[in-house]
């Protein structure tokens, strides 16, 4: 399963995508604690799949990838 989020993730960001807490710069301003990412990561993983992000021209593609 793959979701484009646009204009995307600073590249400085993208290692940190899915640490608990971790927000873009740009998105201090807006609501959220910065957990969504690092839940879904911990959910996938649980079931014994992978999360991961890219940036591409579009914007940035966050991937899950589960077994079975």
């Amino acid at each position: 399963m793959s979701t484009l989020a646009r204009p995307g993730f600073p590249p400085e960001f993208r290692p940190r995508a899915f640490d608990r807490f971790a927000r873009a710069e740009a998105s201090r301003t807006s609501e959220g604690s910065g957990l969504g990412l690092a839940f879904v990561r911990a959910v996938v993983i649980a079931h014994g799949g992978t999360a991961r992000a890219e940036n591409t021209g579009d914007g940035t593609a966050v991937t899950l990838d589960l077994p079975g």
